[in-house]
């Protein structure tokens, strides 16, 4: 039985997305952004780079500012470098990326105990006591 407030509105979600523009309650936030007043250029100069930077397939050159802080390398560089050869809507590109991210992490990691002077104390500790142990098995036959 219809009531006077029974609308369709009350029972179907979504109802009314196609009404006229003045009766939509979203329309006052459906507004283009005005344009920035002043500014002198239309695309601002383009970055200059001296590490490599990866290009997607999908666009015809770089964006005017981009990332330089970390450039490929290592193994998860060159999985990086493999897969930037597919497509942005090819799943293999950024398992690829995923897995390059992992790999740097195992990269920093080894760099990082490499570089750590209390690795290197904790290793040399670790070869005094083998040749000390060498050494006293020697001795005692």
């Amino acid at each position: 039985m219809n009531t006077a407030h029974d609308h369709p509105r009350d029972r179907i979600p979504g109802w009314g997305a196609d009404l006229d523009r003045a009766n939509r309650p979203a329309v006052p936030m459906e507004r283009r952004p005005p344009r920035l007043e002043g500014v002198h250029w239309d695309e601002p100069p383009r970055q200059r780079s001296n590490v490599e930077i990866l290009k997607s397939t999908e666009h015809l050159r770089m964006p005017p500012v981009f990332g330089t802080s970390v450039p490929p390398r290592g193994l998860s560089g060159w999985i990086r470098r493999r897969a930037f050869r597919h497509s942005e809507n090819d799943l293999r590109h950024w398992l690829m990326l995923l897995f390059a991210d992992r790999v740097d992490t195992v990269e920093g990691l080894v760099s990082d105990t490499r570089h750590s002077p209390r690795v290197r104390s904790v290793v040399a500790l670790a070869g005094t006591i083998a040749i000390a142990g060498l050494l006293l098995r020697r001795s005692a036959s």
